[in-house]
């Protein structure tokens, strides 16, 4: 684990005036003995985009990004360059933020748009770490996208501000009242950009050009939300200490891509270079892969005009940027800032003609799953960055830490208090393990990725496994290379142990069976046959 850091940069952002410390909340829990973390840091404000790449943000490392205010939170706080989405699609990933379990064990397995046979709501009286901070005495809300089923946030200990879909819903009656209130124009495209299926019919739509201002769009409308709620609790904890956590959930840059002309044309193509799996021939790689390129239609665009789709992309970004700074702002004026840990992360990724592929899907590459994390608390956060590997399971623990709960109610992440110090922590993962359960269709993987290699189980296709030292790209798959035997073998040998550990026992079973490593095959239906048979 490499860490860096500046540690004289654990003071306090600068903020629009001074605040007092937070008092004791009445009728909250006593906060938990040890908490070593300023008084006055009880607040959390966390920022979260859907479908989101870590290198269309210039604090991690894209020269040609205009992501000023997400750059700003990267150089002032700490970045995790090697954070991952517990699944790489969005109700099962935000299900396992809520509920600080993996999807395998909440079992909320896909999208509810898709009703693939797989429960698609967190069933009522889960645990989630909102409802713990409800009980602790907070304010407690959500303002933009859920998608987490029909069970909806205020069941959860949240207000309730969230909108239905899985892009932005411009049909929204408060998004729609509010255009006519403030004398704005109804959502309208044109010069709409969209592959071609087999037989020259029409395929998705990948991006399309605004008849709106920026003021119009639904970004603008869920930043005022977000303003407007942000007011509410800053107002409450001046007044009665009463401490909040705020979450606000754009929908964006998830496609298609949306945007006025002057966020559309804002990168210069130009200034694109298509990053090296675009060229990705599938050869030797699960044939599902192939199938996907075919959906998404990815090979009907040039590269002349993949260079612009992926310019617009960064403009989505860009724009989104923009009224993450509005809320910043508004933050800074009610000066709650010193009191507030702000963390900026994203469901999953997104693959933007990576592997000739769009959107997301059953292939588990960084692309997808590596995705932005950054964290920001106040006298604590040094400034710096680490590659530790970290979970989206990792923010409710910490956002308990803060909140003086116990983070180990959080069954499957751990708090980054500590990295964010620049500390070493004790037992922290040498790696990290991710699942996918289907999108379209159910369909199994399993995939561990380490500093060096990353190995995939397909259940009902080849497997991958990909030398990362030499193939960051992860275009040449090398499992039945011979002279990788012996780090596959132990790959798939620690892949086991931590399903096994993590009770996801008929994917540990099928691979005990139909993978070459030395480990018995255990029965974990647990038979009282078992029980019979000697030795």
């Amino acid at each position: 684990m490499t860490t860096t850091s500046n540690p004289q940069a654990a003071q306090p952002a600068e903020s629009a005036g001074p605040t007092e410390p937070a008092g004791p909340v009445e009728g909250a829990q006593p906060a938990r003995p040890g908490r070593d973390i300023p008084d006055n840091v009880r607040n959390v404000l966390v920022i979260m985009t859907d479908q989101h790449r870590t290198d269309t943000i210039g604090c991690l490392g894209n020269p040609h990004a205009q992501t000023p205010v997400i750059d700003a939170m990267g150089e002032n706080g700490f970045a995790f360059t090697n954070c991952y989405t517990p699944t790489a699609i969005c109700t099962p990933a935000r299900a396992s933020l809520l509920t600080g379990k993996l999807p395998r064990k909440h079992q909320v397995l896909a999208n509810p748009e898709w009703n693939i046979a797989y429960q698609t709501a967190i069933p009522l009286g889960t645990w989630t770490y909102t409802q713990a901070l409800r009980d602790h005495g907070y304010n407690v809300g959500i303002v933009g996208k859920y998608h987490c089923g029909p069970n909806l946030p205020d069941q959860f200990g949240m207000d309730d501000d969230s909108y239905w879909g899985a892009e932005n819903p411009v049909g929204n009656e408060k998004y729609v009242a509010w255009l006519e209130k403030n004398n704005l124009p109804p959502v309208k495209a044109h010069d709409l950009w969209r592959g071609k299926l087999p037989g020259n019919r029409d395929g998705h739509i990948i991006a399309a050009r605004l008849d709106q201002p920026e003021e119009a769009t639904f970004e603008r409308f869920l930043a005022d939300r977000a303003i407007e709620k942000l007011r509410e609790y800053a107002a409450d904890w001046k007044k009665d200490s009463k401490p909040f956590s705020l979450d606000v959930h754009f929908f964006g840059p998830h496609l298609p891509y949306f945007l006025p002309d002057e966020w559309f044309d804002l990168i210069d193509p130009e200034t694109v270079t298509l990053p090296e799996n675009f060229g990705d021939s599938l050869i030797g790689k699960p044939p599902i892969q192939q199938n996907y390129a075919t959906y998404w239609s990815t090979s009907s665009f040039t590269n002349e005009q993949w260079k612009k789709l992926i310019a617009v992309y960064w403009g989505y970004v860009a724009m989104i940027d923009f009224e993450i700074g509005r809320i910043m702002d508004v933050a800074r004026e009610l000066g709650v800032l010193d009191d507030t840990a702000v963390f900026f992360c994203a469901d999953h990724g997104e693959f933007t003609g990576s592997h000739r592929m769009n959107d997301k899907g059953p292939a588990m590459y960084d692309d997808i799953y590596n995705v932005p994390f950054i964290a920001h608390i106040p006298g604590v956060s040094t400034v710096g960055r680490s590659d530790a590997f970290t979970s989206l399971i990792d923010l409710p623990a910490t956002v308990l830490d803060i909140a003086g709960l116990d983070p180990s109610l959080v069954e499957d992440g751990r708090s980054i208090v500590d990295l964010t110090r620049g500390q070493e922590v004790p037992d922290w993962r040498e790696n990290i393990v991710c699942e996918f359960h289907g999108h379209h269709f159910p369909l199994q993987q399993r995939m561990l990725r380490t500093r060096d290699f990353k190995l995939v189980v397909n259940h009902e296709s080849i497997n991958e496994l990909y030398d990362l030292r030499v193939d960051p790209a992860e275009m040449n798959n090398v499992y039945t290379v011979p002279v990788y035997d012996q780090i596959r073998r132990e790959l798939a040998t620690e892949l086991y142990r931590q399903l096994r550990e993590r009770g996801d026992h008929s994917f540990a079973k099928w691979m005990a069976a139909m993978t070459d490593f030395d480990i018995p095959l255990v029965n974990t239906a647990r038979s009282d046959l078992d029980k019979v048979l000697s030795d």
